[in-house]
C-alpha cells in the first residue's frame, strides 16, 4: 500500500509555529533550507518497516533530486516522488479540463496526507482517500499511522498484498 506526504505545511514547517527536527549541519543547512516537522525521519521509517511505500505528492517545482537529496539528510528514503514538473506532465497533459493539483489515484496511492482543505474534499470525487493534517499536534504521526491502517484493513484485509500494491 502506498501513502503520500505533501511537502509544504506537512512535512516542511516554520519553526516558529511547529516542533521541528534540528536544523541540518553547515554545508547542508545552506543548501537546505526548509525544517522537517519533528518526527518526520521516524514515521517514514515507522511505514517502511510496517511494508508501506512512501510517497512524495506535492504540487511544488522543487525537483526530484532536491527533495531526495535534503529527505536523505535525515536518513529517509522515499519509494516515490511527484512533483509539480511530473504532475503537469503525467497527469494534466492532453487533457482539456483542468485537473486537481493532486491526483493520488493516478499513482495507485491509496493514502494521502495533506493540509489543503480543497486537495482533501476533492479526494471523495476523484477516488483518493485523504487524511487532513492540521495545526501542530503531537499526535500526528499516531493519527496517521491508524489512518492507513484502517484503509489497510479496509481495502486488503489481513492479507496486505506483496507486490504492486
Amino acid at each position: 500500500m502506498r501513502v503520500s506526504f505533501d511537502l509544504d505545511e506537512v512535512l516542511f514547517v516554520s519553526p516558529s509555529t511547529h516542533k521541528t527536527e534540528p536544523e541540518l549541519i553547515f554545508p547542508f543547512n545552506k543548501i537546505f533550507r526548509e525544517r522537517l516537522r519533528l518526527g518526520t525521519p521516524e514515521l517514514v521509517r515507522t511505514l517502511h518497516e510496517m511494508g508501506y511505500e512512501v510517497w512524495v505528492y506535492t504540487s511544488s517545482f522543487r525537483s526530484e533530486r532536491y527533495i531526495r537529496g535534503l529527505f536523505l539528510c535525515y536518513g529517509v528514503i522515499f519509494d516515490g516522488v511527484v512533483n509539480g514538473t511530473r504532475h503537469l506532465k503525467e497527469v494534466q497533459q492532453g487533457h482539456k479540463e483542468t485537473l486537481p493539483q493532486k491526483l493520488p489515484s493516478r499513482y495507485r496511492i491509496s493514502l494521502h496526507i495533506d493540509d489543503e482543505a480543497i486537495v482533501c474534499t476533492l479526494g471523495r470525487q476523484y477516488g483518493y482517500n485523504v487524511f487532513q493534517l492540521e495545526a501542530e499536534d503531537d499526535e500526528w504521526k499516531e493519527k496517521i499511522i491508524a489512518h492507513a491502517e484502517s484503509i489497510r484493513k479496509r481495502d486488503f484485509g489481513d492479507n496486505e498484498e506483496e507486490e504492486g500494491s
